[in-house]
């Protein structure tokens, strides 16, 4: 249920290559549902209770409400009904999964790992949060690997049990599935703590570099403090021409690393993936041959247009911390872009509620910072939570900076039409519809083009 979003197609893909007969049900129709029926996956628009009959199991997203129709159906039949995270579970106990957990890096940090293992010939089973443009499809079942993206909102990391593991980072969210911070470090240390095999933890992140002396984990990173301490480092990074070249040193060797991703936050994705390779006895030079030719992850700085020689990106940050990392990427290549205009869609009222004043320092490398409404992902509306509480962070944190408030869609279009001139770059971010944003701007400004 819920077949459409990403992480529930992905696993119908996973199960239907098993050899399982997978059925599915969304609201609205959408690309992934047809690649889902090419699969054979028979898939019901909008959701039918009919579609339940027969079924072993009924498993659904996180966005499928408990009194939708299938589920009560499958209640009433006695059908065993699994979380996405169960579903997950099971999965993975059958083959030898590596899990990729953090806060953020994830989808790209798994795609990384599941490329250098193709390109040391293995056939890995992945499962990934994203569309890949060099993999046929964001989910496959391989021979002798399973490499999945283990996501904290729902506990998968912790459901799963994986025979190794990499920690990315440790910061604030899902505070609804963990209660307070203490409680996501625990569920980390937890989540580490059940795997029996190789674990991969980032040196720079002072949470997670905690949770790895505990564990006794191989550490990466590049801005540790004691970088002696560090098991695999980046040295000699620049950037430049939208990439990154450093070397890599780790317990196999060095090699030089060229990737075409930008900021400090995507070398410490490469990081952790070569040293995950590494324990998998991959050598550095063989992940470096793989990075090379990477070409990216859907909606992660995914260039969407150039209008009247503006550029338009579309990016899946949400979080402070990735908002930063993203802008800070940018910033370090100034002189390709004469403004940097930042359009962020605030996500989940029950997230923003807490932490709407932790984005006050997230937006510092941009030029202009356009806020919108916050986007529900089926959380329930709170009086008085919108985003105008990030705008008051923001304004009062830095008074200098330009910062506009466009609660409504409309008027976010035309203003961003309108403001985005020659030589500027429009980064929109988020995790909700906003990903449409560039495609809807770009219409407008040919509308008004044509209109003058």
């Amino acid at each position: 249920m819920g077949v459409g979003g990403p992480g529930t197609s992905a696993i119908a893909i996973i199960l239907a290559e098993m050899g399982l007969t997978v059925s599915g049900s969304d609201i609205r129709e959408s690309p992934t549902i047809e690649r889902l029926r090419s699969f054979g996956v028979k898939v019901s628009v909008p959701h039918d209770p009919s579609m339940v009959a027969g079924c072993d199991v009924v498993t659904y997203s996180a966005a499928v409400r408990r009194t939708n129709v299938e589920l009560e159906a499958a209640s009433s039949a006695g059908i065993a009904v699994w979380t996405r995270a169960e579903m997950l579970a099971w999965i993975a106990r059958q083959s030898r999964t590596i899990a990729v957990a953090g806060t953020h890096g994830k989808t790209t940090t798994t795609t990384l790992l599941t490329l250098i293992l193709r390109e040391a010939g293995k056939d890995p089973g992945y499962l990934i949060g994203a569309e890949v443009p060099q993999l046929p499809q964001s989910a496959h079942w391989g021979r002798e690997l399973f490499v999945v993206e283990a996501d904290e909102s729902d506990s998968s990391h912790r459901a799963i049990a994986p025979q190794a593991g990499i920690l990315t980072n440790v910061d604030v969210d899902h505070l609804d599935e963990h209660g307070s911070f203490d409680g996501i470090v625990e569920s980390f240390d937890r989540y580490l703590g059940a795997i029996p095999g190789p674990k991969v933890v980032c040196g720079d992140d002072p949470h997670a570099v905690g949770l790895a002396r505990t564990h006794r984990a191989l550490t990466y990173g590049l801005n540790a403090a004691d970088k002696g301490q560090l098991d695999v480092r980046a040295t000699e990074v620049r950037f430049s021409n939208g990439g990154a070249e450093f070397t890599v040193t780790s317990p196999l060797g060095s090699a030089q690393v060229q990737v075409p991703l930008r900021g400090e936050h995507n070398v410490r994705n490469c990081l952790a993936a070569i040293a995950m390779a590494g324990e998998l006895g991959v050598a550095p030079d063989v992940a470096a041959r793989a990075l090379r030719d990477f070409r990216g992850v859907e909606r992660r700085f995914d260039l969407r247009a150039v209008d009247g020689g503006a550029t338009f990106v579309d990016d899946y940050a949400h979080l402070p911390a990735e908002i930063s990392a993203v802008l800070a990427g940018v910033r370090a290549e100034r002189s390709q872009w004469k403004r940097i205009i930042a359009v962020f869609q605030p996500n989940r009222f029950n997230r923003m509620a807490v932490l709407s004043d932790s984005y006050r320092d997230a937006f510092v490398d941009a030029d202009v910072v356009v806020i919108t409404d916050i986007y529900a992902s089926g959380t329930e509306r709170i009086d008085g939570v919108t985003g105008k509480l990030v705008v008051d962070a923001v304004r009062a944190a830095h008074p200098e900076l330009r910062v506009e408030w466009h609660a409504e869609r409309g008027a976010l279009i035309d203003f961003v039409a309108n403001e985005a001139g020659a030589g500027d770059l429009c980064i929109s971010m988020g995790c909700g519809d906003i990903e449409t944003f560039p495609d809807e701007v770009v219409a407008r400004r040919r509308e008004l083009s044509r209109a003058h």
